[in-house]
């Protein structure tokens, strides 16, 4: 299956994705898979687009700043375009943050790039009652794993959605 049309397909089916009105994407680096289908899929449904932003004086952490189509991004430290930082959004106050990764397995464990950027940016919704977003993995379904050991400070995800399904975490229920 064509992995753009599938994830679009995927992502489309969630009924999280359909009531969501603020969603958070990143920009593709590395290998990861590129979520700008999804983000022409939101805009065209009249959401709110996001882009992580890093953290200006390199605290390793992630502002979410809304991006409009056209609007300029600026390189960051690492070559990633990103938006200009400008009042960013509380992380509570999202209703869906995509988020991409290398690895996952069926409990929701995440393996990023290394750096620890959302789990640092997302750490503070352990601790917050009330509002949380969604955190969804994208990923190619050969990307799944048996087991991942996650460290102690590492935000588990909701789900992930492949090009062939979305697969919610262990004790999650369905987005």
């Amino acid at each position: 299956m064509d992995l753009v049309g599938g994830l679009r397909r995927v992502i489309a089916s969630l009924p999280t994705f359909r009531r969501a009105h603020r969603i958070a994407f990143y920009l593709a680096h590395g290998g990861e898979i590129d979520p700008r289908p999804l983000v022409e899929l939101a805009t065209a449904l009249g959401k709110t687009c996001y882009l992580p932003v890093l953290h200006p004086l390199g605290h390793n952490r992630l502002y979410f700043v809304r991006h409009d189509r056209g609007a300029p991004l600026i390189p960051n430290r690492f070559g990633i375009p990103e938006p200009r930082l400008r009042s960013p959004a509380p992380v509570w106050s999202l209703d869906v943050i995509f988020m991409p990764l290398v690895a996952f397995d069926a409990a929701g464990n995440r393996l990023g790039q290394g750096a620890g950027f959302y789990d640092r940016s997302l750490a503070t919704m352990r601790r917050r009652t009330g509002r949380h977003p969604l955190l969804i993995g994208l990923a190619h379904a050969f990307q799944q794993v048996p087991q991942l050991h996650p460290a102690p400070w590492d935000v588990p995800l909701h789900g992930v959605a492949t090009e062939h399904a979305f697969h919610p975490a262990t004790g999650h229920r369905h987005a």
